[in-house]
């Protein structure tokens, strides 16, 4: 029998109402979830908001014990939350509408009922203005709300793995740490290395210190190491901070500095380069005499003129030795001279040599600089 024809039998009656019913449910939920994401429409979320502020203001003419005037608050919590501003005046609207009820239905009613008083009012009102910042900023920022804080957290995530530090060969250590000022998540300091050249037998790494501190550096923080760790191992290893202070000029902030140090490093001879620019000094221990030594290289700030130059400072780390690059958030203090940092720093690391400085980084920053304001970072490697 032909499909369509006059003699087909009819279709199941419940069946298609089981069918209506999940197409009916399948909508509903993807506008729900659209609008709570802050995608599509925000019809759903505002349907139910509409529909219980007049739930509540029965709640309160039957019981305002349990179901006081200011209960109104809660819809427009959650307006300010899931809706678009626009959607959201609506919902003012009809909260507005449902208090002037209640009032004159309260004060025309003999019933114990408590009264709307002026600080229901007022309540209410801060509730609603508080809401329609939230709903304006988050219209300005384009984040829905429960997206802002994993948007942030993947952030957060996608420096830490830039700063990942790549396997050394056997005889090589290394250990680094990162601390954001005032215990934040976001740090102007960070670190990009790579293995480069042939067969990956050079250690580069660049450690940053980015104007500002904290959630104030954290976009060009992460801006940066993104850009950084594309350059690195992509030219040269003395092209690499000109480079860099050219995309720094490029991006015209009003606060483009900062300053970097570049090490590349000979896993095979132990021969290493370490050019600076405007950073502070590196630190090498010397295993034979146990003594630290200032590895001081010469180069301007990032970021404040085109044809910078910059010469390295040449060195070699042997079996014992260790090579310790910081930011100056580690040693510097206001009025007091920038040796003492340093001395204090070499004091504290001194600790770790007969442990080899396994799981040093982050015990010398908590050491000497566990409550300062500012960013830390701390890279240390050493030659076994």
């Amino acid at each position: 029998m032909a499909r369509g024809s006059d003699n087909a039998p009819p279709a199941n009656p419940r069946l298609r109402v089981h069918k209506a019913l999940h197409r009916l449910r399948t909508s509903v939920r993807r506008a729900a979830v659209d609008s709570f994401r802050g995608g599509g429409s925000d019809s759903a979320a505002l349907t139910v908001l509409l529909c219980s502020v007049p739930l509540l203001a029965a709640g309160t003419l039957i019981s305002s014990e349990w179901c006081p005037p200011e209960a109104l608050a809660l819809p427009l919590v959650a307006g300010g939350l899931l809706l678009r501003p626009a959607s959201l005046l609506g919902l003012y609207g009809v909260a507005a509408t449902a208090l002037v009820a209640e009032t004159a239905l309260i004060d025309n009613s003999r019933a114990n009922i408590d009264p709307v008083t002026p600080g229901t009012i007022l309540v209410v009102a801060a509730v609603a203005l508080a809401g329609l910042l939230i709903a304006q900023f988050r219209s300005r920022v384009g984040v829905p709300w429960r997206r802002g804080g994993t948007m942030l957290f993947d952030l957060r995530e996608r420096i830490r793995a830039q700063s990942a530090l790549p396997k050394l060969p056997a005889g090589w250590y290394h250990d680094m740490a990162l601390r954001p000022a005032g215990g934040q998540s976001f740090s102007g300091d960070f670190v990009v290395a790579a293995r480069t050249g042939p067969g990956g037998r050079t250690l580069e790494a660049v450690i940053t210190d980015v104007s500002g501190k904290g959630m104030d550096a954290a976009s060009r923080s992460l801006l940066l190491s993104g850009a950084f760790g594309g350059l690195l191992g992509s030219l040269p290893p003395h092209s690499f901070l000109p480079a860099a202070n050219g995309y720094l000029l490029r991006q015209d902030w009003d606060e483009g500095f900062a300053t970097s140090i570049h090490l590349v490093l000979d896993l095979d001879t132990g021969d290493y380069e370490l050019l600076s620019a405007g950073h502070v000094p590196g630190l090498q221990l010397n295993a034979g005499t146990g003594r630290w030594t200032e590895i001081a290289a010469e180069g301007p700030l990032l970021g404040v003129y085109e044809g910078a130059e910059f010469h390295p400072a040449k060195g070699t780390l042997r079996p014992g030795d260790v090579l310790m690059l910081f930011t100056d958030g580690l040693v510097e203090r206001p009025a007091r001279d920038l040796s003492e940092g340093v001395d204090r720093l070499t004091g504290e690391a001194d600790r770790y040599v007969p442990t080899g400085f396994r799981g040093a980084a982050w015990h010398l920053i908590e050491a000497v600089a566990k409550d300062v304001n500012d960013d830390r970072a701390l890279l240390l490697i050493s030659r076994e």
